[in-house]
């Protein structure tokens, strides 16, 4: 049994929004559920009854109430609450904190600028008359290139309380990238910033917003946010508006009510392998999903500060903003976590106050290998932190138990496909080190064999093997619904397979290994990357690393693994040697690598994820334009360095 590092209390089940839900669900329902086990059984086991029992105990306020909770149960084509007609937007500001601010706006290196409800709401309720009168209407497309500000979520809630479509990319994305994303699209207007700041510099990004605004034909209207230059009047060639300009007139909200499956915003997929594709979710699906996710399972309470460190084009942002629905203040940070130093996100934690801190796990592992302490930092406040976006590393679990104690740790996996997490803890459930403790409720998480059997304690494919309302409503101009069913059923037909590589313990607790299109096979034996990476990243020589498997065309099967070394140190042979006798100690001779080579960086997409599958592809003599998207890349100069490590075939004469 691995070692707990948290246990609830009486006090905090008591004070837990789940303990006040499963109350609920006793005197109003009749029905009677006596441990977290038995609440996620019934909740996958009666669908219906869990999700209509969501509805009323959240008190959704629909114009038509519904026929149904689920009139089709089939994956794809699940349909959920037919007939019902409602708006995010409106449950979002109906339900913003009163006695506290919805905003803690914090730019890098500044103070944090509370915006109170009232605030936000006539803010919203002016520019969403403005999008009327530009002719934008229920449907429409509205597009933002846009960071972390609190222009963001105005324009995002003004946008679908006028029941048009929101869809956004971060600044830092190229040219390329966001064209891919909203040129397929075809918005109505766009909403862009003038540049952005970052680890102390200052970014313009008005050339790239030109490019946009002339390579979208179908434009009514350009909005310039002038974020790095207030006073600076919008240049000519983009004939654009100034956003804080339409914030001028009194404008209450007006909402438009939409059906249940409307859509609400389109995500994209990362974009690493070809063409992003558009994932359309809906207005019902994703207001249910972050009632209960954020409530019962996150435990997100009125007069919370909520922070999680995100970029606008991560689904994170999407997941932050839902802090609202709960009567919870948001913490916005436009910067670099690790400004001015590797603590500065800890630090905005601590001057904001939060209670809850989502974070990337891959800065919790670079604090943890920094030796980082946060006992000059008052954390008091913090109840749960959330680690993420990959798995957390053992010694990143017990850093965060050392320098946090007390302080729950909830590391979720969800995806950007239903704008969610799958798995997470609860405030129910002890915390051991190295797992997730549980599946969330109305979620029938699962892990199957090749064969889509369930398997316990094994390695498998995560699955999900019953619909949830937030699942896509489709992929973006995909009319026979081909792509959808391909991305997601073909391997295993009416199950969601998410193409995560896990295992789950006959107690229901979840560890996550990776991507299983990028797992590792050895001799038949599927290897998950993050148990290499969790091995080689705990030597203090070692800053980063990339594992990919390379099938050959002789038949033959390669594995090597890139090392980046911290400052100072080498790639010697008995680092090397010391890497090895890990990996076959602490995990199977199997996890040894071919050859290990030095290399000068990893690459990541701009929200993090290394890029496995196209370093496998490039590896493989696929074209470098045709492995990744370069836009959607942190560093594109890198990639060369690996298509040169092919050409010159190091990989098989370093093995040899």
């Amino acid at each position: 049994m691995k070692r707990v590092l948290w246990e609830p209390t009486a006090e905090s089940v008591a004070a837990a929004n789940v303990t006040d839900y499963l109350h609920w669900l006793d005197r109003e329902r009749g029905v009677a559920l006596g441990s977290y086990a038995a609440l996620w059984e019934w909740s996958t086991a009666e669908q219906s009854d869990f999700w209509q029992s969501i509805w009323d105990y959240y008190e959704v306020d629909a114009t038509a109430e519904p026929d149904a909770v689920l009139e089709r149960a089939t994956m794809p084509g699940a349909r959920w609450f037919p007939g019902a007609r409602l708006n995010y937007a409106e449950h979002v500001l109906a339900r913003a904190p009163t006695d506290s601010p919805a905003l803690l706006a914090v730019a890098e290196g500044e103070d944090p600028v509370p915006i109170t409800t009232n605030e936000l709401r006539a803010q919203v309720g002016s520019l969403a008359a403005a999008l009327r009168e530009y002719g934008v209407g229920p449907g429409d497309r509205v597009a933002a290139y846009v960071g972390n500000l609190p222009e963001a979520v105005v324009a995002m809630l003004a946008v679908t309380s006028i029941g048009a479509v929101w869809t956004v990319c971060a600044p830092d994305f190229g040219t390329m990238g966001v064209l891919d994303r909203f040129v397929q699209v075809e918005p109505s207007v766009l909403i862009a910033v003038d540049g952005y700041r970052f680890a102390g510099r200052e970014h313009d990004r008005l050339d790239t917003v030109a490019v946009l605004r002339s390579s979208m034909s179908g434009l009514k209207k350009m909005i310039l946010i002038r974020s790095l230059r207030p006073d600076a009047e919008p240049p000519a060639e983009l004939d654009a508006v100034p956003f804080d300009s339409l914030l001028d007139r009194v404008a209450e909200p007006e909402f438009q009510a939409m059906d249940f499956e409307d859509p609400l915003w389109i995500l994209y997929s990362s974009g690493t392998t070809g063409a992003p594709k558009g994932i359309v979710q809906g207005q019902g699906g994703i207001l249910l999903e972050h009632l209960k996710s954020l409530g019962l399972a996150m435990d997100l309470r009125a007069g919370d500060r909520y922070f999680f460190y995100s970029s606008t084009s991560w689904m994170a942002w999407n997941y932050l903003v839902g802090g609202l629905l709960h009567g919870t203040t948001i913490v916005l940070y436009d910067g670099s976590p690790g400004y001015p130093d590797l603590a500065g996100n800890w630090g905005v934690a601590a001057v904001t106050g939060a209670t809850t801190f989502g974070t990337g796990a891959a800065y919790v592992s670079g604090c943890c290998n920094a030796g980082l302490a946060l006992d000059a930092l008052d954390l008091s406040s913090l109840r749960t932190v959330i680690p993420t976006g990959s798995p957390l590393s053992p010694a990143g679990w017990e850093w965060l138990d050392q320098q946090l104690p007390g302080v729950r740790i909830d590391p979720i996996a969800g995806g950007t496909d239903v704008c969610t997490a799958f798995t997470g803890g609860s405030p129910l459930l002890p915390v051991r080190v190295d797992e997730i403790p549980c599946r969330w409720p109305g979620i029938a998480v699962d892990v199957v064999d090749n064969e889509g059997r369930s398997v316990r304690d094994e390695v498998g494919e995560f699955v999900v093997t019953k619909p949830m309302p937030s699942m896509p409503i489709e992929l973006w101009d995909d009319v026979d619904g081909s792509r959808y069913r391909d991305t997601y059923f073909a391997e295993f037909p009416g199950i969601w397979r998410q193409g995560d590589w896990a295992s789950i313990s006959p107690d229901g607790a979840i560890t996550i290994l990776g991507r299983s299109d990028s797992t590792l096979n050895r001799g038949g034996v599927r290897i998950g990357s993050a148990e290499v990476y969790a091995s080689v990243e705990s030597h203090p020589e070692v800053a980063d690393s990339l594992v990919v498997g390379v099938e050959l065309p002789d038949g033959e099967y390669l594995m090597p693994l890139f090392v980046v070394t911290a400052e100072g140190a080498e790639l010697d042979p008995e680092l090397c040697d010391r890497i090895r006798a890990a990996l076959r100690l602490e995990l199977s001779p199997r996890h040894v690598p071919d050859v290990i080579i030095a290399a000068p960086a990893v690459p990541r997409t701009l929200t993090g994820k290394k890029l496995e599958v196209p370093i496998k592809r490039i590896l493989q003599g696929v074209p470098l334009e045709q492995a990744v998207a370069i836009g959607v890349v942190d560093r594109p100069d890198v990639l060369d360095w690996y298509v040169e490590v092919r050409e010159a075939q190091r990989l098989v004469g370093e093995r040899a």
